[in-house]
């Protein structure tokens, strides 16, 4: 049914199920494992500076690119961490968090009728993104590896990669470490993107906002360091998974001088500038030590595990990521019809969880790649997972 008033170029992107499964997860009492986002404050390092700010200069409008001290601690950030230099005047842009990053982005350097290449499934703004600046989504598919595979590692086939790219194809959308998958790309996987990026004369812009909740036996290579890449690639991050602090929307984007300025064009006029106080906290949180860093990796990985032991004892064949706030299972060993949607409408009654159908992360023609599939997020309290472990061993007994 076509809405009312709604721009052609946005029907099809009304409310989302993560709204009508989180109003589930109120209504019935239930845990929800829906939507990533952590129930824990981020470190204190981070959260006394935005306190101290508040009250301050601070309060008022920073600058249009990002404080000057902010953009430092990015640029210094993506040296220590990914080996690459960006200028902070220049090459280094602040936003409010990395959707604002990537819509900008899309805005800014794709015109009407111009495709976007990306791996499906996919976080569900980017196609609304790609929609609103008038481009074409191009979804190249990930396969899974066999359900109750630990270190799950999804895939695309190169021929699809190379497949999808046309002559009207202007950008390239990379997301690793995924969501919603949890994979994260490897060297041979990402040399292949930067073959076809380099050929097609494509532009790149990755979405690395997980690069720090990488689990162990996988690793995080920016498609910015390959090369002939950095030319031609813009390098999206945000502070809000890395520090706990989703709601406070401070991200970046950083690459070569003309591509950020092109995005600086569209961005001051969304947002304009935002989150004064906090960007002084993520400057505090960029600089601490490397064992902060390697130890919030642990600790999301040891919640990973309870997760996924508790799904397999239930029943639920679940994919082990290799890196994010997620994982997932295929229903259909306990719903031969394998409707993932159906599945989680029923669950909060049959278990007193909330899930997300994976569904939703597909593109219409591809949406029976993930009907059967459901995602499951682990960024919670120890009591909440063993709590929502206990539920849904209850739902198998």
């Amino acid at each position: 049914m076509r809405e009312p008033y709604l721009a052609g170029r946005l029907q099809g992107f009304g409310t989302t199920v993560f709204a009508e499964m989180s109003a589930l997860a109120v209504s019935t009492g239930s845990i929800n494992l829906g939507q990533g986002f952590p129930d824990t404050p981020g470190p204190a390092e981070v959260l006394d500076v935005a306190r101290a700010a508040i009250g301050t200069p601070a309060d008022q409008y920073p600058p249009g690119p990002g404080t000057p001290e902010l953009r430092a601690a990015v640029a210094a950030h993506l040296e220590r961490f990914r080996g690459l230099t960006y200028d902070p005047d220049t090459e280094v842009l602040v936003t409010a968090g990395a959707t604002e990053a990537l819509t900008a982005a899309l805005l800014a350097l794709v015109e009407p009728g111009d495709e976007v290449v990306l791996l499906e499934p996919m976080y569900d703004s980017y196609a609304a993104a790609v929609a609103m600046a008038g481009g074409v989504v191009r979804p190249v598919p990930l396969t899974p590896p066999p359900p109750g595979t630990d270190g799950g590692h999804w895939t695309f086939d190169p021929a699809d990669l190379r497949a999808a790219v046309t002559p009207r194809a202007r950008l390239l959308l990379l997301n690793s470490p995924h969501n919603p998958t949890g994979t994260v790309l490897d060297r041979a996987e990402l040399a292949e993107v930067a073959g076809v990026a380099l050929e097609a004369g494509l532009l790149v812009l990755t979405d690395e906002v997980y690069e720090h909740l990488v689990f162990g036996g996988a690793e995080h290579v920016s498609a910015a360091t390959l090369p002939g890449m950095r030319e031609r690639t813009l390098v999206v991050g945000s502070g809000g998974k890395t520090f706990n602090t989703t709601g406070w929307k401070i991200g970046w984007i950083c690459g070569p001088a003309p591509l950020v300025a092109a995005v600086r064009t569209a961005k001051q006029f969304l947002t304009y500038v935002n989150g004064g106080p906090f960007q002084p906290a993520i400057v505090a949180g960029l600089a601490l030590p490397d064992a902060f860093f390697t130890g919030i990796a642990a600790d999301l990985e040891r919640r990973r595990d309870v997760l996924v032991a508790g799904l397999r004892e239930a029943g639920l064949p679940t994919i082990g990521p290799q890196a994010t706030y997620f994982a997932t299972v295929d229903v259909r060993d306990v719903r031969p019809d394998g409707d993932g949607l159906a599945f989680c409408r029923e669950l909060p009654a049959r278990a007193g969880v909330v899930a997300v159908p994976s569904g939703v992360f597909y593109t219409r023609e591809h949406a029976d790649l993930g009907r059967s599939l459901v995602r499951f997020a682990f960024c919670k309290r120890d009591e909440v997972l063993t709590e929502a472990v206990a539920r849904l061993g209850r739902m198998s007994s």
